[in-house]
């Protein structure tokens, strides 16, 4: 079983930065694919940025050039740099990992999700 644990979110103001942190716990033989998610009020889980084990990153186009993913592999835990954040990210942030437990059997996860607030 494998846990991920989000912390860093919060209240901003528009301009401002944060950064969110993931960090997966348990029994993990190799993370294959980092992501961060966000869902808005009334709207449906959007991804925002992925990472994989091959250094592939992707972008939500409302969000290139502001956010920046990244890992430590040895701590596995994955980030989530946003700067120049805008009332529109306000959202639940999820982070989500595609885990092996072995070379055959990987899973899915998702951590609890935290709330980023950009407001004045």
């Amino acid at each position: 079983q494998v846990q991920l644990v989000e912390s860093g979110g919060g209240l901003v103001q528009p301009g401002g930065s944060l950064r969110l942190s993931c960090a997966a716990s348990g029994s993990i033989f190799s993370i294959y694919h980092m992501g961060w998610y966000r869902q808005a009020p009334g709207k449906q889980r959007e991804l925002v940025a992925a990472l994989t084990s091959g250094d592939s990153t992707n972008y939500a186009d409302s969000v290139k050039g502001r956010f920046t993913i990244s890992r430590d592999n040895a701590k596995n835990t994955w980030y989530l740099q946003m700067n120049s954040l805008k009332p529109e990210d306000t959202a639940v942030y999820y982070c989500n990992g595609v885990i092996g437990h072995s070379e055959y059997e990987a899973y899915d996860y998702w951590g609890q999700g935290t709330q980023v607030t950009v407001s004045s």
